[in-house]
């Protein structure tokens, strides 16, 4: 990557005091936080900009300010669209992965040609190439599988593709299912119906369904069983026909569990299976079935396997760094714990 100093100039058109403020943010806090993490310096006066900076970064910036621009766009004769510093902070993120990944894999998603999530809500867009992947992946498979850590979107966009099904009416219901490891999958001695036992252990999955369609909505579909929460135990001997399913934690199954999960798949129904292979609540001597599948069925057609990284985390940015930390630790203990044994190998 070329390191010289580059300085492009760009005027954003149509000009716009109101959608130029939205870009700017009060006080300039947007473009601080552009220039603070893309490592630039932008300078502008009315609709024109000049962004200084080392390499392509100038050009990728460009492009970034182009991108949220048209964000602001007022839709539908509504007023101008204020954009919030989450906006902003995704929009870097996925500059930062375009710029990391110039060499673009055969298997990636062309800019601009995303599959994006219709919901009552709003319009649910991939952030970055991982997610767009996963999201086209589940339109075209009839079982995928989302795997990495948190704030990676694996839920959310699991649960906006249901949502989407069912609106399409491509499907006749949704199912909820989660291992609920700390009551040791045995829910009897807790209080309440069904659903009461187990609606702590698929608040995630909850809050994604409030959020897209509205908790009274949400309220009336799971009365109806249009929407059903079930745990995985309660799951054998079924076959869920015409539904969307959707696996979350799945890194607490066991090979078992996730053998029978699988098999309930019926006819015109799709399933998702979430999950973090490094926060296993497992016994020790008990291997996890998200993990056994990897290795089992990564050759199986109609099957797709999404793997997400710590740059993937749409979360706060420090999210990310906790996951990098987190993983960098790992790969230290492990490497730690390999010398012993390396020593005792050799001395034998």
């Amino acid at each position: 990557m070329s390191r010289h100093i580059a300085t492009l100039d760009i005027h954003l058109e149509p000009a716009d005091s109101h959608r130029l403020a939205s870009l700017c943010g009060p006080f300039d806090d947007n473009i601080k936080q552009i220039e603070r993490r893309m490592g630039v310096e932008i300078i502008y006066r009315n609709n024109h900009f000049q962004v200084v900076g080392k390499g392509n970064v100038s050009q990728v910036v460009v492009e970034l300010l182009k991108q949220l621009y048209v964000e602001t766009q007022p839709v539908r004769g509504q007023k101008v669209v204020d954009l919030t510093p989450d906006q902003v902070h995704l929009a870097i993120q996925q500059c930062h992965m375009l710029e990391q990944n110039d060499d673009e894999t055969p298997d990636a998603i062309p800019y601009g040609k995303e599959v994006n999530i219709k919901t009552k809500r709003g319009m649910v867009k991939p952030r970055s190439p991982n997610q767009a992947q996963y999201i086209n992946n589940i339109v075209v498979h009839d079982i995928t599988f989302g795997i990495g850590p948190a704030g990676t979107g694996k839920t959310y966009l699991a649960v906006a593709a249901a949502v989407d099904a069912l609106e399409r009416q491509d499907v006749r219901r949704i199912l909820l299912t989660r291992p609920a490891v700390e009551a040791g999958e045995k829910l009897g001695f807790l209080p309440g119906d069904l659903s009461q036992k187990v609606d702590p252990y698929l608040r995630p999955l909850y809050d994604a369904l409030f959020e897209m369609l509205g908790f009274e909505r949400v309220e009336k579909l799971i009365e109806r069983n249009v929407i059903e929460i079930a745990p995985l135990a309660y799951m054998r001997g079924r076959t869920l026909n015409d539904a969307f399913i959707i696996l979350d934690e799945a890194q607490n199954t066991t090979v078992e569990q996730m053998k029978m999960f699988l098999t309930r798949i019926g006819f015109n129904s799709k399933a998702v299976v979430t999950g973090d292979i490094t926060q296993i609540d497992l016994p020790r001597n008990v291997k996890s079935g998200l993990r056994h599948s990897i290795e089992v069925l990564s050759g199986v057609d109609g099957l797709s396997f999404n793997f997400f990284q710590s740059t993937d985390v749409v979360r706060h940015p420090v999210v990310a760094r906790i996951v990098q930390a987190y993983e960098k630790f790992e790969q230290q203990k492990a490497v730690a714990e390999s010398k012993p044994a390396d020593r005792e190998e050799s001395s034998s």
